[in-house]
Formats: C-alpha cells, sequence, structure tokens
C-alpha cells in the first residue's frame, strides 16, 4: 500500500544538503591547499568512498593503496580549551601524502599564522555532533581530492561558531591551507561563508584570544599573522571575516594589544 511522503528534514538533514550546495563556495573561498593545483569535488553522504567518521559510527581505514600508510598524528600538548582530534575522527595522517618541501612534511619551528574559511553556510552548526560531522566532511573531501588528494585535513585548528575550538591536523605537520607557503605556517579556519554571514561573537572571541595565546606562545609578531587573501589570490576568508581581521590587527583592535 502506497503512502504519501511527508517528510521533514530534521537538522542534519539540512547540514548535508548545505554542504553539497555549498561546496562549489568551499572551492573559490579557500583554494590554496599547496598539495595540489584544486580542491575537490562534491562528496555526497552515501558515496562509498565517504571516509567520515560520524558520532556511533565505525571508522573506515584508508588503504595502503591511495599513497602512503596512516600513522598516528604527532605527540604534543594542546593549547587550554581545544577539543581534541579523538573526539571527531579517530583516523590518522597518511604521510606518504605529505610535501618533500622543509623537513619531509614536518612543521618544524612555528614562526605564522594564517587566517581561513571553509567558505560553507555555518548556521545549521549548534552542537559538537553538528561541528564534528562538518569537519569529517571537510577532511573527506580534502582527501579525496584529484589528482593529489591530502595527507589529512589541511588546517591545524578550527573554530565553530559557538566558539569551540577543534584540534585538525597535528602542528607536528605543515598544513595544506596556503599554496607554496605552508612551511612554518600555523593554519587556522573559522567555519561559515563570509562572503555571505558574518562571523558569531563567540566565533571572534575565540579567534582572538587564541590567536592571541598562539603569538605569545610562538613569539609571533602581529605582522606575520595574515589571511589566506593577503597571501595568495582567493576570497577567503571573505569580506566579512577580512574586514574584521584587519580591524583586529589595527591600532586599538584586539590582536595589536594582545
Amino acid at each position: 500500500m502506497m503512502h504519501p511522503v511527508n517528510h521533514h528534514p530534521d537538522r542534519r538533514d539540512v547540514l548535508q544538503g548545505g554542504l553539497l550546495l555549498g561546496v562549489a563556495a568551499l572551492l573559490a573561498g579557500c583554494s590554496g591547499g599547496g598539495q595540489g593545483r584544486a580542491l575537490p569535488g562534491a562528496v555526497w553522504p552515501d558515496d562509498a568512498r565517504r571516509t567520515a567518521t560520524l558520532p556511533g559510527t565505525k571508522p573506515t581505514v584508508i588503504p595502503s593503496s591511495t599513497g602512503g600508510t596512516p600513522v598516528a598524528r604527532g605527540a604534543g600538548a594542546l593549547p587550554p580549551g581545544v577539543i581534541p582530534r579523538a573526539a571527531w575522527n579517530s583516523q590518522g595522517m597518511v604521510t606518504g601524502r605529505l610535501t618533500a618541501n622543509g623537513q619531509n612534511g614536518r612543521m618544524g619551528a612555528i614562526t605564522r599564522i594564517t587566517i581561513h574559511h571553509d567558505a560553507l553556510d555555518s548556521s545549521s552548526i549548534r552542537s559538537q555532533s553538528d561541528a564534528a560531522y562538518r569537519l569529517n566532511a571537510i577532511r573527506n573531501g580534502q582527501m579525496t581530492r584529484k589528482p593529489e588528494p591530502f595527507a589529512d585535513i589541511g588546517y591545524h585548528y578550527i573554530i565553530d561558531p559557538q566558539g569551540r575550538i577543534w584540534e585538525g591536523r597535528s602542528i607536528a605537520y605543515q598544513g595544506a591551507h596556503v599554496r607554496g607557503q605552508n612551511e612554518n605556517n600555523l593554519g587556522i579556519m573559522l567555519m561559515g561563508h563570509f562572503d555571505q554571514q558574518r562571523p558569531t561573537s563567540s566565533a571572534i572571541e575565540s579567534l582572538d584570544a587564541f590567536v592571541a595565546s598562539q603569538m605569545a606562545r610562538y613569539g609571533i609578531p602581529l605582522s606575520r599573522v595574515k589571511t589566506h587573501q593577503e597571501l595568495a589570490s582567493t576570497e577567503c576568508p571573505g569580506r566579512n571575516l577580512q574586514r574584521y581581521m584587519a580591524q583586529s590587527r589595527a591600532r586599538g583592535g584586539a590582536l595589536a594589544r594582545a
């Protein structure tokens, strides 16, 4: 017996749809990975290639034929308040995909910071589970990109709209966030499309405090805190976050006072 369909999407459905519709913005907004020429196409939620580890699901192991052997992330104490990698993904890095620049992909001394957005609408992200889902979707897209997949998610730290700070790629390794300029460069990304929306006050407060703490930790001067578009031809991190970063670094701004 046939019954009429009356499906009302829940927040996860909306989030998935936003990821699919927004993937083109991701490609345009933050496309300077440094481990290839272009970011990936759409990765559908039911795609068999998907490697996302969602709450309550078993992680998919990346086969060695993809370019290396997964290894555990590098050791190192997380900054206070950062949600550890294990809270959203239990898989390691495929070191065989790391670029050969610097010390075979090792970060070395951290001497600069670059700010990004993911160029995807973040209005549906509320809970930790929502943010973890987004992180896995980004990581999966970057690790299945053609022709050269990334070794891992490209950013070292990610800030969600609620101001939570997440560990991404281990700081033991160079990121994949500014093409040709990943050596010694700490990559920090805010979830959101900041050509279309404004970063939340919670995200901004976390960004200012966290960047200031990393400047102090590594002795990084304000002049070496940049946005992606200041280093490459890209719209990232979007005009609204770019405007805020200019204010924060200007005389009297939050980062200028750090």
